[in-house]
Parts: C-alpha cells; structure tokens; sequence
C-alpha cells in the first residue's frame, strides 16, 4: 500500500510538472488523441466527445486538434496503437475500455489519461482510490458490483426457470473479466444460481460456447461488456436465439441487433461526460486530484418480439422500469 501511495505521489508530481510546461503552450497547439476500439458504435462515441468539447469551448480545427485512434480488440495493436499515440505527446489522451487504458499506462506514465467505459479501476490497480485516483490517469467507470446482483435480478424475473447462468467474454479484451465472475458468484446463492464462465478467444469459439448451455435445462448467458463481444454483437445475439438461451447484455447494441434484454450504462452519455475532465485539465487542473466518476444512470431496454420468440412473458413490472421496449 505505501509502495502504491508513493507511485502515486511521484506519478502526480511527474504530471503537474508536464501540465505546468503546457499550460505554457500557446491554446492554438493542444492535442487530444483519442484511443478508442473500432466496432459500429465507434463513431457515436467520437462524436459525443467531441460535440461535449465543443460545449465547453474546444472547437477541433480551431484552438485544440484531436486525433482519432482506432483499433482493433487485438492486445498487439492496442500496445502499439497506444505507444504511437503517446509518441505525439498530445496534451490529453482519452482511452476508451479497459484493454486500452491499460495499453496507454504501459504507454505513458506523464500524458494525462481521461478513460471511460473502464470496469471497477480500483481493483485493476490502474488508480489508488476512486477520490484521489493519483498518477496520470482518471475517468469515468462504467460497472460496479451492484450490476452483477441487477443482471441476475433481471435474468430470474425474466425467466424464473433459470437455474444456472454463464458469463461470456474474452479474457484478453475484458482484463476484468475474473473480477466481475467473482461479483457474480457472490451474488449468485441469493437468486438460486451457479455461475459459470464461458470464456471466447476468437468469434469461432462463439458457437461452442452459446451451444453447449442449449444442452442443459435452465441455462441462462450473461454477455460480458467488452471490445470482443461488441465487434460481435450480431454473432451472439443471433447464436442466443438460434438457441433460445435467456441472456441479458451490457449495451443498447445488443437490443438493437435482437438482444432479448439490456441493462447498462449508455456510453455516448458518458463519453460526453468525459469530455469535461479533457476540458478541466486542458485547463490546467492535475487528473490526479479529479476523482473518478461512478455510472449515475443505467438504461433498460426490453426488446419484445425476442422474448416472443423464446415465449417468454415479460412481467408488466419489468416492463414499466424500462426506459424503451421494442416492438
């Protein structure tokens, strides 16, 4: 612990150093780089930052340049994607997932970090604390353990016949993945569940491991909110219902492509969000005394003709608390 503090402490001395020799900078040469994975909701994300910063007065091409990264959920290509980003030493990264934040810290140690879309943070070590984050790096964290005991809740009132349920996701582009099994199996005994872990490399692992719960009565899926099972979100939400397994997922794209229910975080509102810590600290202020910012709102979203076609009826309770149902 006081080996971590000191990190910290000598991390935060190291950026208020790089962020007083750019406040020094003339405005019209600050750089934001953003490091974002690349999936159909990429643009949307972009998009939201940058309209946030334009809010708050940075206008691309005018007084800030932002660079856009894209990658692949490739661990290979994030280091390097990262590496060539620190390179340019922008004055501000923002990192979007938990694989490439950790990619733009094994990058940079000085660069300041604003991250969204990264799970418990803490835990990962890439922060000392969610109020005094210290180092380079803060942002916006995108799942706490209370989720685990939701998707569980969501699942059995869904489909009281589930008696075990199983996590998707791959362990390379979701390093939090263990930790999130862990929540889930503590909270499992109280909704009558085993857990499970159905871990996926590559899209042809998908098959095998939606298949192999169709094999037994009561089988439910968690699908895991990370890079990977984004890119694959038609795979899986197909396979689900070739199947019929009851699954729940982290984000509005799997209702959109057929997911029978989602409950999470809307990432365009957060990386909106984050373009207010990009902004303060463009400004000046130091990531390392700007504390980390839990989700405050979760989106559900029910898609009926899904639960039609596995004849499930969806309880009127739940379909009151959602915040939109297709139809």
């Amino acid at each position: 612990m006081r080996r971590r503090r000191a990190i910290a402490l000598l991390g935060g001395a190291a950026v208020a150093a790089s962020l007083a020799a750019r406040a020094q900078q003339p405005q019209q040469s600050r750089r934001i780089g953003i490091l974002i994975g690349s999936d159909v909701s990429t643009e949307s994300r972009i998009r939201a930052i940058v309209e946030g910063l334009r809010e708050l007065g940075w206008r691309d091409g005018e007084n800030v340049r932002i660079e856009r990264i894209l990658t692949s959920p490739d661990p290979d290509q994030m280091r390097r994607a990262a590496a060539d980003l620190a390179a340019r030493a922008p004055d501000v990264i923002v990192a979007n997932g938990t694989a490439l934040l950790q990619a733009a810290l094994a990058a940079t140690r000085t660069i300041p970090i604003v991250f969204f879309s990264v799970s418990d943070p803490v835990a990962l070590g890439v922060v000392a604390s969610l109020a005094h984050p210290g180092g380079n790096v803060t942002g916006f964290a995108n799942y706490e353990p209370a989720m685990a005991s939701k998707w569980l809740e969501l699942l059995k009132e869904t489909d009281a016949r589930l008696v075990s349920v199983a996590v998707l996701y791959n362990p390379k582009t979701a390093p939090f993945g263990a930790l999130m099994l862990q929540t889930l199996e503590a909270a499992a005994a109280n909704f009558s569940v085993t857990i499970s872990a159905a871990l996926v490399h590559q899209r042809s692992d998908l098959e095998q491991a939606i298949s192999a719960l169709a094999a037994t009565q009561g089988s439910g899926l968690i699908v895991g909110p990370d890079n990977f099972t984004v890119n694959n979100c038609a795979e899986i939400t197909a396979l689900a219902a070739r199947y019929r397994i009851t699954a729940i997922y982290p984000l509005r794209l799997f209702a959109e492509n057929g997911g029978l229910i989602v409950y999470g975080v809307d990432l365009v509102e957060q990386a909106r969000r984050g373009a207010s810590y990009v902004s303060r600290i463009l400004g000046g202020e130091n990531p390392a005394e700007l504390p980390v910012q839990q989700p405050t709102k979760y989106e559900m979203i029910i898609n009926l003709k899904t639960a039609r076609a596995l004849d499930l009826t969806i309880p009127s309770a739940l379909l009151v608390q959602a915040d939109e149902v297709i139809e």
